[in-house]
């Protein structure tokens, strides 16, 4: 489907089409930064405007972060996986290893030229986990902090003061401005158990409720984005509230619904992280111990107790000691470890998991 198709689909009176793209969720983490990668320029048929024609003119003028994605060609393209990858390739540089299918995303209107007769985008998201890398490609890529579009998911120093000051009493604001006492207490009751009171009930993993929360409570540049954009067909949400004094500070946007897509992500890989041993795919072959609790507090957003979650991984047998040490640790070398793999032979369940959580105040 070309550009004029995808816009002006409605003219030609039948039914929308619908059309099925591929969306890329790859993830490193540097140092002790968990990182997205993110593109600007696309030129595929289900490219935008705005991305088909971004130039280097400055933040102002560029396009919002999209995932890397594109359309599916199934005359092209064997698999939907082998899709994935050519425009990863095409768009990063970047070549992927092991990738996996994470979601189908296809709500009404996610593309919003669906509102003027356009076809209806699902998407097929796909995870893949890589060490950090060169880019090249035609999409303008870069890595960015994935805590730049969710900063109150980042408790490593504690409570963000984002959610004290700004997001928890905007929740209660919202809540307290239902059209009706029924529509209070179901507002109220989202809000306390999504974002709980005591620190302690806290659920790393529900990311992605707490995402559709404050886009429901009009908290996130998206919400007011897109009620902008479908208030004219007559089909505003209701249940929406416009919160500038705080979409300003919650997070860096995303095109379309990219950074739900990103949402579902970090949720399900930090669930992951109890059961599968994927922290080891953003790891070297060789690594400390030190630098396996770095990446796995990272991901989960918490600080974990080093002698507890140590005595976990060893006793899992989920890494082995290769008998080198690393010199380059400012104090004493410290042993260098490599990842065991008999363990998926031995467990069902081989993750590495989030021993005696420890948030710092």
């Amino acid at each position: 489907m070309t550009e004029g198709e995808v816009t002006g689909a409605a003219q030609s009176g039948g039914p929308q089409p619908t059309v099925l793209g591929l969306t890329a969720v790859i993830v490193a983490v540097t140092e002790e930064v968990p990182r997205v990668l993110a593109v600007r320029r696309l030129t595929h048929d289900l490219a935008t405007p705005e991305q088909r024609s971004a130039r280097e003119e400055g933040p102002d003028a560029a396009p919002a972060d999209s995932l890397p994605f594109g359309p599916f060609a199934p005359e092209r393209d064997r698999t939907l996986e082998l899709g994935l990858r050519r425009w990863v390739s095409e768009q990063t540089g970047l070549p992927l290893r092991y990738v996996e299918q994470l979601y189908t995303f296809g709500d009404r209107y996610r593309d919003p030229r669906e509102l003027d007769g356009g076809p209806r985008v699902v998407s097929v998201g796909y995870m893949a986990l890589v060490q950090e890398a060169p880019l090249s490609g035609s999409g303008g890529a870069e890595w960015h902090d994935w805590y730049d579009y969710f900063p109150w998911e980042d408790w490593r120093d504690g409570k963000p003061d984002l959610l004290t000051r700004t997001i928890v009493p905007a929740l209660h604001r919202w809540a307290a401005a239902a059209p009706d006492e029924a529509a209070g207490r179901k507002r109220a009751e989202r809000v306390s158990t999504t974002f709980p009171a005591d620190d302690d009930l806290w659920d790393p993993e529900r990311v992605l409720e707490r995402y559709e929360l404050l886009y429901s409570a009009g908290l996130v540049e998206e919400a007011r984005r897109d009620r902008a954009l479908r208030a004219p067909h007559g089909l505003a949400d209701p249940d929406w509230s416009d919160g500038p004094e705080a979409a300003v500070s919650l997070g860096t946007p995303m095109a379309h619904d990219n950074r739900r897509i990103l949402a579902v992500t970090l949720g399900r890989l930090r669930g992951k992280l109890k059961y599968r041993p994927v922290v080891f795919d953003l790891l070297p072959a060789q690594f400390t111990l030190g630098r396996l609790q770095v990446v796995v507090e990272a991901l989960s957003g918490v600080r974990l107790h080093k002698q507890n979650f140590r005595r976990l991984v060893l006793a899992g047998g989920l890494v082995e000691p290769t008998g080198a040490l690393e010199a380059n640790t400012g104090g004493r070398p410290a042993e260098l470890h490599r990842f065991r793999r008999d363990v998926l032979r031995e467990r069902a369940a081989a993750g590495v998991g989030l021993p005696a959580i420890r948030i710092t105040e």
